[in-house]
Protein backbone atom coordinates (compact mmCIF):
# COMPACT_ATOMS: atom_id res chain seq x y z
CA UNK A 1 0.00 0.00 0.00
CA UNK A 2 1.44 3.36 -1.09
CA UNK A 3 2.13 5.96 1.56
CA UNK A 4 -0.29 8.88 1.57
CA UNK A 5 1.03 12.01 -0.13
CA UNK A 6 -0.20 15.03 1.79
CA UNK A 7 1.47 17.72 -0.35
CA UNK A 8 2.69 17.85 -3.95
CA UNK A 9 4.12 20.57 -6.18
CA UNK A 10 3.65 19.79 -9.90
CA UNK A 11 5.87 21.91 -12.19
CA UNK A 12 5.03 24.94 -10.05
CA UNK A 13 6.37 28.35 -11.06
CA UNK A 14 6.13 31.63 -9.18
CA UNK A 15 7.36 35.04 -10.24
CA UNK A 16 7.00 38.58 -8.90
CA UNK A 17 8.28 40.06 -12.17
CA UNK A 18 7.41 38.77 -15.62
CA UNK A 19 9.93 36.22 -16.92
CA UNK A 20 11.95 36.45 -13.70
CA UNK A 21 10.81 33.36 -11.78
CA UNK A 22 11.74 32.95 -8.13
CA UNK A 23 10.98 29.24 -8.49
CA UNK A 24 10.69 27.56 -11.89
CA UNK A 25 8.76 24.35 -12.67
CA UNK A 26 9.36 22.95 -9.21
CA UNK A 27 8.15 19.40 -8.55
CA UNK A 28 8.27 17.40 -5.31
CA UNK A 29 5.98 15.44 -3.02
CA UNK A 30 5.72 15.08 0.76
CA UNK A 31 4.25 12.01 2.44
CA UNK A 32 2.05 12.31 5.52
CA UNK A 33 4.10 12.27 8.73
CA UNK A 34 7.40 13.22 7.05
CA UNK A 35 9.85 15.56 8.79
CA UNK A 36 11.75 17.52 6.17
CA UNK A 37 14.18 20.43 5.96
CA UNK A 38 13.65 23.10 3.29
CA UNK A 39 17.18 24.23 2.54
CA UNK A 40 18.67 26.89 0.27
CA UNK A 41 20.71 30.08 0.08
CA UNK A 42 19.39 33.31 1.62
CA UNK A 43 16.89 34.77 -0.85
CA UNK A 44 16.41 31.53 -2.81
CA UNK A 45 12.65 31.54 -2.15
CA UNK A 46 12.15 29.25 0.84
CA UNK A 47 9.61 31.55 2.50
CA UNK A 48 7.88 31.83 -0.89
CA UNK A 49 7.44 28.04 -0.92
CA UNK A 50 5.76 28.36 2.50
CA UNK A 51 3.56 31.16 1.16
CA UNK A 52 2.44 28.94 -1.71
CA UNK A 53 1.66 26.04 0.63
CA UNK A 54 -0.38 28.38 2.83
CA UNK A 55 -2.21 29.72 -0.28
CA UNK A 56 -1.25 33.29 0.67
CA UNK A 57 0.18 33.65 -2.83
CA UNK A 58 -0.82 31.83 -6.02
CA UNK A 59 1.53 30.08 -8.46
CA UNK A 60 1.96 31.68 -11.88
CA UNK A 61 2.32 28.23 -13.44
CA UNK A 62 1.80 24.57 -12.56
CA UNK A 63 -0.22 23.22 -9.66
CA UNK A 64 -0.06 22.58 -5.91
CA UNK A 65 -2.03 19.70 -4.43
CA UNK A 66 -2.83 19.42 -0.71
CA UNK A 67 -4.69 16.38 0.65
CA UNK A 68 -8.39 17.00 1.13
CA UNK A 69 -9.18 18.41 4.57
CA UNK A 70 -5.49 18.81 5.54
CA UNK A 71 -4.93 21.82 7.79
CA UNK A 72 -1.77 23.96 7.87
CA UNK A 73 -0.17 25.75 10.82
CA UNK A 74 2.80 28.08 10.50
CA UNK A 75 5.32 29.30 13.07
CA UNK A 76 6.73 32.47 11.53
CA UNK A 77 10.18 33.98 12.06
CA UNK A 78 8.88 36.99 13.96
CA UNK A 79 5.74 38.37 15.55
CA UNK A 80 4.10 40.95 13.29
CA UNK A 81 4.55 44.45 14.69
CA UNK A 82 0.79 45.10 14.48
CA UNK A 83 0.30 42.29 17.02
CA UNK A 84 2.62 43.78 19.65
CA UNK A 85 -0.22 45.54 21.50
CA UNK A 86 -2.32 42.37 21.78
CA UNK A 87 -2.38 40.38 24.99
CA UNK A 88 -1.21 36.77 24.75
CA UNK A 89 -4.84 35.61 24.91
CA UNK A 90 -5.93 38.02 22.16
CA UNK A 91 -3.01 36.88 20.02
CA UNK A 92 -3.99 33.21 20.26
CA UNK A 93 -7.61 34.05 19.49
CA UNK A 94 -6.43 35.12 16.02
CA UNK A 95 -5.59 31.48 15.27
CA UNK A 96 -9.32 30.68 14.95
CA UNK A 97 -12.08 31.88 12.65
CA UNK A 98 -14.51 31.20 15.50
CA UNK A 99 -12.89 31.61 18.93
CA UNK A 100 -13.52 28.39 20.93
CA UNK A 101 -15.12 28.56 24.37
CA UNK A 102 -12.19 26.61 25.82
CA UNK A 103 -9.54 28.96 24.40
CA UNK A 104 -7.72 29.31 27.73
CA UNK A 105 -7.45 25.53 28.05
CA UNK A 106 -6.07 25.29 24.50
CA UNK A 107 -3.58 28.09 25.24
CA UNK A 108 -2.42 26.27 28.36
CA UNK A 109 -1.75 23.04 26.43
CA UNK A 110 0.04 24.84 23.59
CA UNK A 111 2.20 26.78 26.06
CA UNK A 112 3.03 23.57 27.91
CA UNK A 113 4.16 22.02 24.60
CA UNK A 114 6.70 24.83 24.09
CA UNK A 115 7.74 24.93 27.76
CA UNK A 116 6.54 28.48 28.40
CA UNK A 117 4.72 29.83 31.42
CA UNK A 118 3.61 33.47 31.27
CA UNK A 119 0.42 35.33 32.22
CA UNK A 120 -2.03 35.49 29.29
CA UNK A 121 -2.74 39.18 29.97
CA UNK A 122 0.87 40.15 29.11
CA UNK A 123 1.40 42.25 25.97
CA UNK A 124 3.05 40.24 23.21
CA UNK A 125 5.37 43.18 22.51
CA UNK A 126 6.65 43.08 26.10
CA UNK A 127 7.87 39.48 25.77
CA UNK A 128 11.54 38.70 25.18
CA UNK A 129 12.75 37.45 21.80
CA UNK A 130 12.95 33.89 23.13
CA UNK A 131 9.44 34.08 24.61
CA UNK A 132 8.11 35.43 21.32
CA UNK A 133 9.79 32.55 19.48
CA UNK A 134 7.93 30.08 21.72
CA UNK A 135 4.66 31.99 21.31
CA UNK A 136 5.02 31.75 17.53
CA UNK A 137 5.42 27.98 17.75
CA UNK A 138 2.54 27.64 20.21
CA UNK A 139 0.35 29.72 17.85
CA UNK A 140 0.90 27.10 15.14
CA UNK A 141 0.41 24.14 17.50
CA UNK A 142 -2.86 25.42 18.99
CA UNK A 143 -4.42 24.84 15.57
CA UNK A 144 -3.42 21.12 15.69
CA UNK A 145 -2.34 21.25 12.03
CA UNK A 146 -1.77 18.28 9.71
CA UNK A 147 1.14 20.17 8.13
CA UNK A 148 3.35 22.18 10.48
CA UNK A 149 5.57 24.80 8.82
CA UNK A 150 8.42 26.14 10.96
CA UNK A 151 10.38 29.17 9.74
CA UNK A 152 13.65 29.51 11.71
CA UNK A 153 12.08 28.16 14.95
CA UNK A 154 15.33 28.18 16.97
CA UNK A 155 15.97 31.91 16.54
CA UNK A 156 16.20 33.54 19.99
CA UNK A 157 15.69 30.22 21.81
CA UNK A 158 18.11 29.34 24.59
CA UNK A 159 19.59 25.84 24.72
CA UNK A 160 16.84 24.54 26.99
CA UNK A 161 14.24 25.82 24.54
CA UNK A 162 15.97 24.19 21.57
CA UNK A 163 16.24 20.85 23.37
CA UNK A 164 12.55 20.99 24.30
CA UNK A 165 11.63 21.77 20.67
CA UNK A 166 13.70 18.82 19.39
CA UNK A 167 11.96 16.44 21.79
CA UNK A 168 8.57 17.76 20.70
CA UNK A 169 9.34 17.36 16.98
CA UNK A 170 10.64 13.82 17.41
CA UNK A 171 7.35 12.84 19.10
CA UNK A 172 5.08 14.86 16.77
CA UNK A 173 3.26 12.38 14.51
CA UNK A 174 2.21 14.79 11.77
CA UNK A 175 4.00 16.37 8.82
CA UNK A 176 6.71 18.94 9.57
CA UNK A 177 8.65 21.12 7.12
CA UNK A 178 11.36 23.31 8.66
CA UNK A 179 13.41 26.22 7.37
CA UNK A 180 16.47 26.64 9.58
CA UNK A 181 20.17 27.42 9.41
CA UNK A 182 20.89 25.58 12.67
CA UNK A 183 22.64 22.46 11.37
CA UNK A 184 22.80 20.57 14.69
CA UNK A 185 19.10 21.22 15.35
CA UNK A 186 18.11 19.99 11.89
CA UNK A 187 20.22 16.86 12.14
CA UNK A 188 18.42 15.86 15.35
CA UNK A 189 15.10 15.00 13.71
CA UNK A 190 15.11 15.53 9.94
CA UNK A 191 14.71 12.55 7.61
CA UNK A 192 15.08 14.32 4.29
CA UNK A 193 15.94 17.60 2.60
CA UNK A 194 14.19 19.65 -0.07
CA UNK A 195 17.01 21.74 -1.56
CA UNK A 196 15.92 24.91 -3.34
CA UNK A 197 18.69 25.87 -5.76
CA UNK A 198 18.93 29.65 -6.09
CA UNK A 199 20.52 29.29 -9.54
CA UNK A 200 18.31 26.70 -11.29
CA UNK A 201 15.17 27.82 -9.33
CA UNK A 202 14.27 24.15 -8.83
CA UNK A 203 14.02 21.77 -5.85
CA UNK A 204 16.11 18.63 -5.43
CA UNK A 205 14.82 15.97 -3.00
CA UNK A 206 17.21 13.98 -0.79
CA UNK A 207 16.62 11.24 1.78
CA UNK A 208 18.69 11.00 4.98
CA UNK A 209 19.68 13.07 7.99
CA UNK A 210 20.87 16.61 7.45
CA UNK A 211 24.62 16.05 7.61
CA UNK A 212 24.54 13.02 5.30
CA UNK A 213 22.52 15.00 2.74
CA UNK A 214 24.93 17.95 2.85
CA UNK A 215 27.82 15.49 2.34
CA UNK A 216 25.97 13.83 -0.54
CA UNK A 217 25.42 17.18 -2.25
CA UNK A 218 29.11 18.06 -1.87
CA UNK A 219 30.24 14.65 -3.21
CA UNK A 220 27.95 15.06 -6.19
CA UNK A 221 29.40 18.48 -6.97
CA UNK A 222 32.96 17.10 -6.77
CA UNK A 223 32.07 14.20 -9.11
CA UNK A 224 30.49 16.57 -11.62
CA UNK A 225 33.44 18.94 -11.47
CA UNK A 226 35.86 16.01 -12.06
CA UNK A 227 33.85 14.75 -15.02
CA UNK A 228 33.76 18.22 -16.55
CA UNK A 229 37.50 18.68 -16.02
CA UNK A 230 38.16 15.44 -17.95
CA UNK A 231 35.82 16.52 -20.74
CA UNK A 232 37.44 19.96 -20.87
CA UNK A 233 40.86 18.36 -21.43
CA UNK A 234 39.51 16.08 -24.17
CA UNK A 235 37.66 18.99 -25.82
CA UNK A 236 40.82 21.12 -25.78
CA UNK A 237 42.84 18.29 -27.41
CA UNK A 238 40.14 17.79 -30.06
CA UNK A 239 39.97 21.50 -30.89
CA UNK A 240 43.72 21.62 -31.39
CA UNK A 241 43.46 18.67 -33.82
CA UNK A 242 40.52 20.31 -35.60
CA UNK A 243 42.55 23.49 -36.12
CA UNK A 244 45.54 21.48 -37.36
CA UNK A 245 43.61 19.28 -39.84
CA UNK A 246 41.36 22.11 -41.06
CA UNK A 247 44.34 23.76 -42.74
CA UNK A 248 45.18 20.57 -44.61
CA UNK A 249 43.47 19.60 -47.81
CA UNK A 250 41.26 16.70 -48.95
CA UNK A 251 40.61 13.89 -46.48
CA UNK A 252 42.22 15.80 -43.64
CA UNK A 253 39.61 18.55 -43.98
CA UNK A 254 36.85 15.92 -43.80
CA UNK A 255 38.47 14.46 -40.68
CA UNK A 256 38.55 17.95 -39.16
CA UNK A 257 34.81 18.32 -39.83
CA UNK A 258 34.09 14.98 -38.17
CA UNK A 259 36.24 15.84 -35.15
CA UNK A 260 34.43 19.18 -34.85
CA UNK A 261 31.05 17.41 -34.68
CA UNK A 262 32.36 15.02 -32.00
CA UNK A 263 33.76 17.98 -30.02
CA UNK A 264 30.40 19.75 -30.10
CA UNK A 265 28.73 16.56 -28.83
CA UNK A 266 31.27 16.33 -25.98
CA UNK A 267 30.51 19.93 -25.00
CA UNK A 268 26.80 19.06 -24.87
CA UNK A 269 27.63 16.15 -22.52
CA UNK A 270 29.22 18.47 -19.97
CA UNK A 271 27.26 18.30 -16.73
CA UNK A 272 25.67 21.48 -15.42
CA UNK A 273 27.26 21.48 -11.98
CA UNK A 274 24.85 22.66 -9.30
CA UNK A 275 26.39 25.83 -7.95
CA UNK A 276 26.82 25.66 -4.22
CA UNK A 277 25.69 28.40 -1.87
CA UNK A 278 28.01 31.37 -2.04
CA UNK A 279 29.74 32.21 1.21
CA UNK A 280 30.53 35.78 2.15
CA UNK A 281 34.22 36.68 2.00
CA UNK A 282 36.29 37.50 5.07
CA UNK A 283 35.77 41.08 6.15
CA UNK A 284 36.93 43.59 8.78
CA UNK A 285 34.80 46.00 10.81
CA UNK A 286 36.84 49.23 11.10
CA UNK A 287 36.61 50.86 14.51
CA UNK A 288 36.35 54.42 15.78
CA UNK A 289 39.34 55.19 18.02
CA UNK A 290 38.15 56.05 21.55
CA UNK A 291 40.01 56.85 24.76
CA UNK A 292 38.05 56.50 28.01
CA UNK A 293 35.05 54.62 29.32
CA UNK A 294 32.96 53.64 26.30
CA UNK A 295 30.13 52.15 28.41
CA UNK A 296 29.34 52.43 32.12
CA UNK A 297 26.69 50.20 33.73
CA UNK A 298 25.80 50.69 37.41
CA UNK A 299 22.68 48.53 37.65
CA UNK A 300 20.59 46.16 35.53
CA UNK A 301 16.94 45.17 35.62
CA UNK A 302 16.27 41.45 35.48
CA UNK A 303 12.95 39.60 35.37
CA UNK A 304 12.28 36.78 37.83
CA UNK A 305 8.87 35.17 38.22
CA UNK A 306 7.55 37.85 35.84
CA UNK A 307 8.60 40.63 38.24
CA UNK A 308 11.40 43.19 37.66
CA UNK A 309 14.32 43.23 40.08
CA UNK A 310 17.11 45.84 40.11
CA UNK A 311 20.62 44.46 40.65
CA UNK A 312 23.63 46.72 41.27
CA UNK A 313 26.72 46.05 39.15
CA UNK A 314 29.97 47.86 38.40
CA UNK A 315 30.78 47.39 34.72
CA UNK A 316 33.05 49.59 32.61
CA UNK A 317 33.82 48.86 28.95
CA UNK A 318 36.83 50.46 27.32
CA UNK A 319 38.02 50.23 23.72
CA UNK A 320 39.00 46.54 23.60
CA UNK A 321 36.55 45.20 26.20
CA UNK A 322 34.37 42.34 24.93
CA UNK A 323 31.40 41.44 27.10
CA UNK A 324 29.12 38.43 26.67
CA UNK A 325 25.66 38.68 28.25
CA UNK A 326 23.93 35.40 29.04
CA UNK A 327 20.84 34.12 30.82
CA UNK A 328 17.60 32.26 30.08
CA UNK A 329 14.87 33.57 27.78
CA UNK A 330 12.85 36.36 29.36
CA UNK A 331 15.37 37.50 31.96
CA UNK A 332 15.95 40.88 30.29
CA UNK A 333 19.02 40.59 28.04
CA UNK A 334 17.61 42.35 24.95
CA UNK A 335 15.84 44.93 27.12
CA UNK A 336 19.20 45.86 28.65
CA UNK A 337 20.71 46.43 25.21
CA UNK A 338 17.74 48.47 23.95
CA UNK A 339 17.81 50.63 27.10
CA UNK A 340 21.52 51.23 26.63
CA UNK A 341 21.32 52.08 22.90
CA UNK A 342 18.19 54.22 23.28
CA UNK A 343 19.77 56.10 26.24
CA UNK A 344 16.56 55.37 28.13
CA UNK A 345 18.06 54.96 31.58
CA UNK A 346 20.56 56.60 33.92
CA UNK A 347 22.04 53.31 35.12
CA UNK A 348 23.65 52.39 31.78
CA UNK A 349 25.37 55.01 29.64
CA UNK A 350 27.41 55.24 26.45
CA UNK A 351 30.09 57.92 26.23
CA UNK A 352 29.09 60.96 24.18
CA UNK A 353 30.37 60.88 20.61
CA UNK A 354 30.62 57.10 20.37
CA UNK A 355 29.27 55.67 17.10
CA UNK A 356 27.16 52.64 18.03
CA UNK A 357 26.81 49.72 15.65
CA UNK A 358 23.63 48.05 16.90
CA UNK A 359 22.51 44.72 15.43
CA UNK A 360 18.95 44.23 16.65
CA UNK A 361 17.50 40.71 16.57
CA UNK A 362 14.25 42.10 15.06
CA UNK A 363 16.06 44.45 12.61
CA UNK A 364 14.55 47.47 14.38
CA UNK A 365 17.45 49.60 13.10
CA UNK A 366 16.35 49.09 9.48
CA UNK A 367 13.75 51.27 7.78
CA UNK A 368 11.69 48.69 5.89
CA UNK A 369 10.30 51.36 3.52
CA UNK A 370 13.79 52.47 2.51
CA UNK A 371 15.71 50.97 -0.41
CA UNK A 372 18.81 48.89 0.22
CA UNK A 373 20.93 51.56 -1.50
CA UNK A 374 19.61 54.36 0.73
CA UNK A 375 20.04 52.25 3.87
CA UNK A 376 23.71 51.68 3.04
CA UNK A 377 24.29 55.26 1.92
CA UNK A 378 22.80 56.69 5.12
CA UNK A 379 25.27 54.90 7.39
CA UNK A 380 28.49 55.57 5.44
CA UNK A 381 31.30 56.96 7.56
CA UNK A 382 32.90 60.25 6.53
CA UNK A 383 35.30 59.80 3.63
CA UNK A 384 33.54 56.71 2.22
CA UNK A 385 32.52 56.84 -1.46
CA UNK A 386 29.76 55.04 -3.33
CA UNK A 387 32.21 52.74 -5.10
CA UNK A 388 33.52 51.48 -1.76
CA UNK A 389 29.96 51.14 -0.45
CA UNK A 390 29.02 48.94 -3.42
CA UNK A 391 32.14 46.81 -2.92
CA UNK A 392 31.26 46.27 0.76
CA UNK A 393 27.69 45.36 -0.18
CA UNK A 394 28.85 42.87 -2.81
CA UNK A 395 30.99 41.16 -0.18
CA UNK A 396 27.72 40.42 1.65
CA UNK A 397 26.06 39.12 -1.55
CA UNK A 398 24.11 42.37 -1.94
CA UNK A 399 24.50 42.92 -5.67
CA UNK A 400 23.08 45.46 -8.10
CA UNK A 401 19.71 43.78 -8.50
CA UNK A 402 19.02 44.15 -4.77
CA UNK A 403 20.10 47.78 -4.44
CA UNK A 404 16.78 49.31 -5.53
CA UNK A 405 14.60 46.88 -3.60
CA UNK A 406 12.79 48.00 -0.49
CA UNK A 407 14.18 46.36 2.64
CA UNK A 408 10.71 44.91 3.30
CA UNK A 409 11.17 42.80 0.13
CA UNK A 410 14.37 41.15 1.37
CA UNK A 411 14.46 37.74 3.02
CA UNK A 412 15.31 37.69 6.73
CA UNK A 413 18.76 36.33 5.89
CA UNK A 414 19.39 39.17 3.43
CA UNK A 415 18.33 41.69 6.08
CA UNK A 416 20.93 40.16 8.39
CA UNK A 417 23.69 40.46 5.78
CA UNK A 418 22.60 44.05 5.04
CA UNK A 419 22.92 44.80 8.77
CA UNK A 420 26.52 43.55 8.77
CA UNK A 421 27.34 45.60 5.66
CA UNK A 422 26.02 48.67 7.49
CA UNK A 423 28.27 47.91 10.50
CA UNK A 424 31.32 47.81 8.22
CA UNK A 425 30.40 51.16 6.62
CA UNK A 426 29.64 52.88 9.96
CA UNK A 427 33.10 52.42 11.49
CA UNK A 428 31.59 52.13 15.01
CA UNK A 429 33.34 52.55 18.33
CA UNK A 430 30.95 50.13 20.03
CA UNK A 431 29.33 46.97 18.65
CA UNK A 432 26.05 45.97 20.35
CA UNK A 433 25.05 42.61 18.87
CA UNK A 434 21.76 40.95 19.82
CA UNK A 435 21.60 37.42 18.36
CA UNK A 436 23.58 38.32 15.21
CA UNK A 437 23.45 34.78 13.81
CA UNK A 438 19.64 34.68 13.58
CA UNK A 439 18.50 33.99 9.99
CA UNK A 440 22.10 33.75 8.75
CA UNK A 441 23.16 30.82 6.57
CA UNK A 442 25.44 28.59 8.66
CA UNK A 443 28.19 28.84 6.02
CA UNK A 444 28.53 32.57 6.76
CA UNK A 445 28.73 32.21 10.54
CA UNK A 446 32.47 31.30 10.86
CA UNK A 447 33.32 34.33 8.67
CA UNK A 448 31.20 36.62 10.87
CA UNK A 449 32.78 35.19 14.04
CA UNK A 450 36.28 35.94 12.70
CA UNK A 451 35.30 39.51 11.85
CA UNK A 452 33.84 40.17 15.30
CA UNK A 453 36.87 38.60 16.97
CA UNK A 454 39.14 40.87 14.92
CA UNK A 455 37.24 44.04 15.78
CA UNK A 456 39.31 46.48 17.89
CA UNK A 457 36.51 48.45 19.53
CA UNK A 458 34.25 47.55 22.46
CA UNK A 459 31.73 44.71 22.05
CA UNK A 460 28.56 43.67 23.86
CA UNK A 461 27.11 40.40 22.56
CA UNK A 462 24.07 38.21 23.21
CA UNK A 463 24.01 34.83 21.47
CA UNK A 464 22.46 31.44 22.14
CA UNK A 465 24.79 29.72 19.65
CA UNK A 466 27.66 28.11 21.66
CA UNK A 467 29.75 27.23 18.60
CA UNK A 468 29.65 30.87 17.51
CA UNK A 469 30.41 32.28 20.96
CA UNK A 470 33.45 30.06 21.50
CA UNK A 471 35.13 31.55 18.40
CA UNK A 472 35.19 35.00 20.03
CA UNK A 473 37.57 35.93 22.86
CA UNK A 474 35.65 37.63 25.69
CA UNK A 475 37.20 39.34 28.71
CA UNK A 476 33.88 40.12 30.49
CA UNK A 477 30.86 37.91 31.12
CA UNK A 478 27.60 39.24 32.58
CA UNK A 479 25.46 36.27 33.66
CA UNK A 480 22.09 37.83 34.45
CA UNK A 481 20.78 34.70 36.17
CA UNK A 482 23.71 34.66 38.60
CA UNK A 483 23.88 38.23 39.86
Amino acid sequence: MAEEVILRFDETTFEYEHKKPLINEVSFSVRAGAKLTLMGQNGAGKSTIFGLIRKKIKPTGGNIFIASGATIGTAFQAVAKEDFNLTVEQYFAKAFEIVPANLKSKISKAMEAVNLEIPTDRRVGDLSGGQQARILLAFALIQNPDILLLDEPTNNLDQAGIEHLIQFLIMYDKTVIVISHDADFLNSFTEGVLYLDVFTKKIESYVGDYYSVVAEIQNRIEREQMKNAQLEKQIKDRKEKVNFFAHKGGKMRKLASKLKEETEEMEENKVEVRKEDKTIRDFNIPNQEIIGNVVTINSVKIIKNHEPIIKNVNIVLRQKTRMLISGPNGIGKSTLLRTLVDKAGESAKIMDGVIVGYYSQDFATLDFDSTVFKSLENCMAEGTDIEHMRAVAANFLITGELMNRKISQLSEGQKGLLSFARLVLMRPGLLVLDEPTNHINFRHIPVIARAINGYKGAIILISHMPDFVKEIEFNEHLELDKI
